[in-house]
């Protein structure tokens, strides 16, 4: 192994919030959350118009470190499919961000903003692991209509460090396991992975369990009806799948401690939502069972609703029979992006191109 120390500058741009943090090597450094006023991100007409806002508040972060980086590393967004693994920033990617190619999400920011960074600091500028990597089998790609082909679009970077991390403490070679990881959010990708590689998995935008702020997926003649009766413009209809969806639509907040307060005050709808998610949840993960043919090494619980005891507790219940559990809770998004560009930069595995 490269004995070297390597200094990482991580960056992951979310919904009101952008991530910010040094590592060397393994070891993380210096970590911040920076917080956005939602309505002053709302005051932005597009996404994009949020860039410079977003990156100045970064350099203003940056003026209290004395640190250099050797690479940046950025979650990645909506791209073209591709496979899992550490991408170098170039400017198709740039072009494919810029026009929110599979749809406008902040982490299409975040290839731009390492762009910007690295180009202040002389380094190589990287994603790991983007939203749209794709490594679906071809049965998997099949939704019941020519005209409609199921995408992968999931919670990649999470999924692949926490099959890796799971891999190594079991002992296993991560080309050997066959897990369910049932990332658990604002929104729920549950995905079978055989061989570290996400070989299905559901669209969290709009597909499998609903999560405290999206629907999942809906009953579609219904669905169909809404969609023409006039009511909704077409934003609206997308916030009401992404946004104002799941626990929001039931209980008009997207909070575990909210939701498990109503619920130690005697609140019988908050308990039935909680229930029906751990419901919705186990579905999904026998279903990415049948994927692997039942053969699992584990099933892993990740994210950040992997902490709310209630709602696994509910969800182990239903899953136990189908093999060991493993739960990992959290997201650790930024040590999983230094990670990968750590992988790099030691020759461990080589860059990608765009």
């Amino acid at each position: 192994m490269d004995a070297r120390k390597f200094s990482i500058l991580a960056v992951n741009p979310g919904s009101t919030s952008t991530k910010t943090g040094w590592f060397t090597n393994e070891t993380a450094g210096p970590l911040t959350v920076i917080r956005h006023d939602a309505g002053l991100l709302m005051s932005f007409p597009t996404l994009w118009d949020q860039f410079d806002f977003r990156l100045q508040a970064v350099h203003d972060w940056l003026r209290t470190s004395s640190l250099r980086p050797d690479a940046i590393a950025a979650i990645g967004g909506l791209f073209r499919p591709l496979d899992g693994g550490t991408y170098r920033v170039n400017e198709r990617m740039l072009a494919d961000a810029r026009r929110n190619l599979q749809g406008e999400h902040a982490s299409n920011l975040g290839c731009a903003m390492a762009d910007a960074l690295a180009r202040q600091y002389r380094c190589p500028a990287y994603v790991v692991d983007p939203v749209s990597v794709d490594e679906f089998d071809a049965l998997a790609r099949y939704s019941g209509s020519s005209v409609i082909e199921r995408r992968s679009l999931s919670h990649a970077l999470n999924i692949h460090a926490v099959a890796r991390r799971v891999s190594q403490d079991l002992g296993l070679s991560v080309a050997d396991t066959r897990f369910v990881v049932a990332h658990m959010g604002g929104g729920i990708s549950i995905a079978a992975v055989r061989g570290g590689r996400i070989v299905d998995v559901n669209d969290a935008s709009s597909d499998g369990p609903f999560s405290p702020e999206r629907t999942g997926g809906l009953p579609l003649q219904h669905f169909i009806t809404l969609a023409v009766s006039g009511r909704y413009t077409e934003d609206e209809l997308r916030r009401f799948v992404m946004g104002r969806g799941g626990w929001v639509s039931y209980l008009g907040t997207n909070l575990a401690t909210d939701v498990e307060a109503r619920i130690e005050r005697g609140d019988q709808k908050a308990l039935e939502v909680v229930e029906a998610t751990a419901y919705q949840i186990a579905k999904e993960i026998g279903a990415m069972a049948t994927v692997l043919a039942g053969r699992l090494d584990a099933i892993i619980l990740t994210g950040g609703l992997a902490s709310y005891g209630r709602l696994v507790d509910l969800l182990v219940t239903r899953i136990a029979s189908l093999g060991r559990v493993v739960r990992s809770p959290g997201e650790d998004e930024m040590s999983a992006l230094a990670l990968g560009a750590l992988r790099v930069l030691r020759g461990e595995e080589p860059e990608k191109e765009y």
